[in-house]
C-alpha cells in the first residue's frame, strides 16, 4: 500500500493533475533490488534467440547479462551522445528494423531514465514518442526508473515516470501501452544497497500476464523483510510534524546538494581536460566522459594484447593504467557498449568533494603524460 500510494502522488504531483488514477495494489510488486525484477520480466516474456529485448547502448550490462544467460537476442539502439544522450525515434526504429531483418520479434523496449551510464534526462517528448512506439508495435515498455530521485536540475530537466506520460497521453495509449516501472533503494539518498529492496509496478499489462507474473513470484516467497522496510520508508518518509522529519529532511537535503554540487562539478573539470568531452550530468550517480585515446596508445595497448594474450580494448587498458597509478576505479565504456571508434569511462559522484576534485587533477596528470608521450592523435 505505501508504495502504491507513492507512485500516486509521485505521478500526480509531477504533472499537477489530481485526477490521475490511483495505482492498484495487484499491480505492484515487491522485490530485493530491482534486479530480480528485471530478471522476472525477461524470463515471462522471452523465450529463446528469436524473442529480443531492445535495450540502449551505452547499456546497464546487467541486461545483456541475463539475455546471455536466457539464450534470449539482444537488439541495441544507440543513445546520441551530441544531444546529450538523447533517444530518437529514428534510432527505435532502426532498432526494429534491423531485429525483423533478422526473422526475430522484439517483445521488450527498456528505457532507463534517468540514464546509466550517462546522466541524461528524458525530455518528455521523447517519452511520448516512445510510448507511441512501444504500443504500436505491442511491445513491453520497462521503465527503469531507478534514479528518480537523482535530479539535479528539476526545473530544467524535471523527472516525469512513463506513467504519468501516458496517462496524460490519448485513450488509446493511456490506457493500451503496456509499461513496466522499477525503482530501488540502493539509489537516491537512501542509497541502501545491501537492504536489497525494490519494487515494480504493472501497468496496462493483461490479467493473463500478471497470473503467470504471481506464480513466477510465488516461488522465491518473498522479499526480505528488512528490504521490504526500507522501500516502505523511501516511499513514505517521515511527515511534517513526526519526530524524525527534521533530521531526515536536513540528512536527505545534505546529501541531495553534495551530490548536485559534484555533478556540476566533474562534468565542468573533465571538460577542461585535453582530449576529453563530457555531457551535462542531469540525473543519476555517474559522469560518463568520451576520451581521445591517441593513436600511438591504441598500438601500443595492441602490442600489449599480443605478447600477453589478452583482448583489451583501449579505453579498458587506459582505465587499468590509471588505477594502478592513482587508486581511483572506473569502468571503460567498452564495458556498456558504444559507437565504433569512440572510447569513454564512467565515474561515480559519490565520493566527497575533495575526492572528486583529487581525481579529476589525477586524470588531468595521467591524459597529458599519454598525450606528451604518444602524440595528440
Amino acid at each position: 500500500r505505501d508504495v502504491a500510494d507513492y507512485i500516486t502522488e509521485r505521478d500526480r504531483t509531477a504533472t499537477g493533475n489530481p485526477s490521475l488514477p490511483s495505482v492498484d495494489i495487484e499491480n505492484v510488486y515487491m522485490t530485493e533490488g530491482s534486479s530480480p525484477g528485471v530478471k522476472m520480466m525477461l524470463q515471462l516474456v522471452l523465450d529463446g534467440e528469436k524473442d529480443t529485448c531492445m535495450i540502449p547502448i551505452p547499456q546497464y550490462p546487467l541486461y545483456s547479462a541475463v539475455l546471455t544467460i536466457m539464450g534470449a537476442g539482444v537488439s541495441p539502439y544507440y543513445l546520441d551522445e551530441k544531444t546529450n544522450w538523447g533517444l530518437s525515434l529514428e534510432s527505435l526504429n532502426k532498432c526494429y528494423a534491423d531485429a525483423v531483418a533478422k526473422n526475430s520479434t522484439p517483445r521488450i523496449l527498456v528505457v532507463v531514465n534517468p540514464g546509466n551510464p550517462t546522466g541524461q534526462i528524458l525530455e518528455k517528448s521523447q517519452m511520448v514518442d516512445i510510448i507511441k512506439f512501444a504500443h504500436d508495435h505491442k511491445i513491453i515498455l520497462l521503465a527503469d526508473e531507478v534514479y528518480q530521485a537523482n535530479v539535479y536540475e528539476p526545473e530544467k530537466h524535471p523527472f516525469f515516470s512513463f506513467r504519468a506520460v501516458a496517462l496524460e497521453m490519448e485513450e488509446t495509449y493511456a490506457k493500451n501501452t503496456m509499461i513496466v516501472s522499477l525503482h530501488t533503494v540502493s539509489k537516491g539518498m537512501l542509497a541502501e544497497c545491501g537492504r536489497r529492496g525494490g519494487y515494480f509496478e504493472l501497468f496496462n499489462i493483461p490479467h493473463i500476464l500478471n497470473d503467470q507474473l504471481l506464480k513466477m513470484a510465488a516461488i522465491n516467497l518473498c522479499a526480505n523483510v528488512n528490504g521490504q522496510l526500507m522501500t516502505a520508508l523511501m516511499c513514505q518518509p517521515p511527515k511534517k510534524g513526526d519526530f524524525s522529519f527534521e533530521s531526515y529532511t536536513k540528512e536527505e537535503m545534505d546529501i541531495y546538494h553534495s551530490l548536485q554540487k559534484k555533478a556540476i562539478l566533474v562534468a565542468r573539470d573533465l571538460n577542461t581536460i585535453e582530449g576529453f568531452s563530457c555531457t551535462v550530468v542531469d540525473g543519476a550517480m555517474y559522469a560518463y566522459p568520451q576520451i581521445t585515446i591517441p593513436k600511438g596508445y591504441v598500438t601500443y595497448n595492441e602490442e600489449l594484447n599480443t605478447k600477453a594474450q589478452t583482448n583489451y580494448a583501449p579505453d579498458t587498458r587506459w582505465c587499468l593504467e590509471f588505477l594502478e597509478r592513482t587508486g581511483f576505479v572506473l569502468v571503460a565504456g567498452s564495458g556498456f557498449g558504444q559507437e565504433e571508434g569512440t572510447f569513454h569511462f564512467r565515474t561515480t559522484i559519490l565520493p566527497a568533494v575533495e575526492d572528486m576534485q583529487r581525481f579529476t587533477e589525477e586524470v588531468r596528470k595521467f591524459q597529458g603524460e599519454l598525450i606528451s608521450k604518444y602524440g595528440k592523435n
